[in-house]
């Protein structure tokens, strides 16, 4: 009998230490909840994210451009396009995470765009511009998008914003229209020359003004 009692004291005894054992040791009796991200965080992860896909295509689009082999150049496009397809779907996720977040929707522009989505490429520079209206980046790059849908009038209408506000992005458009002009020439499509011709001849005279105004600006921002 004593020695049961004996055991059913040790046993208790045990029970009582265990906790405090585990715990001096680093352990613990309860599951420690996993911390959880805020929405902010996720966006700010998923838009890293699309960046560093965005930034591999870039490097991709280096080696197809100076790659001789036509054959190794059409498979270093392919992944091009995949890079930017994984951009997309990263940057949509940063925008559900923050619906506030105007840098993701310029992205997620940028990114439907050169993987041809030029109708979803506009809504998203549209809403990056309704949260930030003077985002210089979404401004430039919707332009482009301007240009791919050949709405030139639009296009006009950005280039003019910009080098009234922000010099250095509209010399990036200058150059993206200058490469339009370089490429309907050799392949009009849908336009006829007429039209053609009218907008580069508006790009070489905005192209002279520029060269003019540019030591008077000094690159800086006027809003």
């Amino acid at each position: 009998m004593q020695i049961t009692i004996r055991w059913v004291l040790v046993g208790a005894l045990a029970l009582f230490l265990t906790p405090i054992v585990l715990e001096a040791a680093g352990g613990s009796s309860t599951p420690t909840p996993t911390p959880t991200r805020s929405p902010q965080d996720e966006a700010k992860a998923a838009y890293e994210r699309g960046l560093r896909y965005r930034d591999k295509a870039w490097k991709l689009e280096e080696k197809a451009a100076a790659s001789t082999d036509p054959k190794a150049r059409g498979k270093l496009e392919g992944k091009v396009q995949k890079e930017f397809q994984r951009a997309v779907r990263a940057f949509r996720d940063a925008t559900r995470s923050n619906p506030r977040m105007f840098q993701a929707f310029s992205s997620l522009g940028y990114a439907l765009r050169r993987t041809g989505d030029y109708e979803a490429s506009l809504e998203a520079y549209n809403r990056a511009l309704e949260l930030e209206p003077r985002y210089a980046e979404a401004i430039e790059y919707r332009a482009e998008a301007y240009l791919g849908l050949n709405r030139l009038d639009d296009a006009k209408t950005a280039y003019l914003r910009l080098f009234r506000g922000d010099r250095e992005r509209a010399d990036e458009l200058m150059s993206a229209m200058k490469k339009w002009v370089e490429r309907r020439r050799a392949e009009p499509g849908t336009l006829d020359r007429i039209t053609i011709d009218a907008f580069a001849a508006w790009v070489e005279e905005r192209a002279r003004i520029s060269e003019q105004t540019a030591s008077l600006s000094g690159g800086a921002s006027s809003w």
